[in-house]
């Protein structure tokens, strides 16, 4: 994991697009099936948007069906963390760079074996750093 990185609302602003500002800093969601990773299948490792910490990898992506990248485990348990959501009046795991806060999507218990996770993601809040395939 990067070190924390804070920054005042007025350089995020600078530095992102606004839509990725809206997804990352604001919570906010992208619509389905719009984002440009929802059936990537280039291989690498997607990175925060924010601040480029290493987050979830190709590998461990797959297509959910849902209109959006979604992954079974990220790179490293410490480069995410995880926080109780109940806006819109539903309970989701909400996710979020370790490094920078920013907002990446949302945690459910429906993915498929083994980890039966799926770490539902908004393409804005992910860079794809790509690598050759082998």
């Amino acid at each position: 994991m990067k070190d924390k990185i804070t920054k005042t609302d007025a350089e995020w602003k600078k530095e992102l697009t606004p839509e990725q500002y809206r997804v990352t800093r604001k919570k906010g969601t992208e619509k389905a099936f719009t984002g440009e990773y929802a059936h990537t299948k280039d291989p690498g490792i997607y990175a925060c948007v924010c601040c480029g910490n290493e987050l979830f990898s190709s590998d461990d992506k797959y297509e959910s069906g849902t209109g959006w990248p979604s992954f079974t485990r990220p790179v490293s348990d410490e480069n995410i963390r995880t926080e109780p959501d109940s806006s819109f009046f539903v309970r989701r795991t909400e996710v979020l760079c370790n490094s920078c806060g920013a907002h990446l999507g949302h945690l459910f218990d429906d993915g498929p074996p083994p980890s039966g996770k799926r770490y539902c993601m908004n393409s804005v809040a992910l860079k794809l750093k790509k690598r050759q395939a082998a």
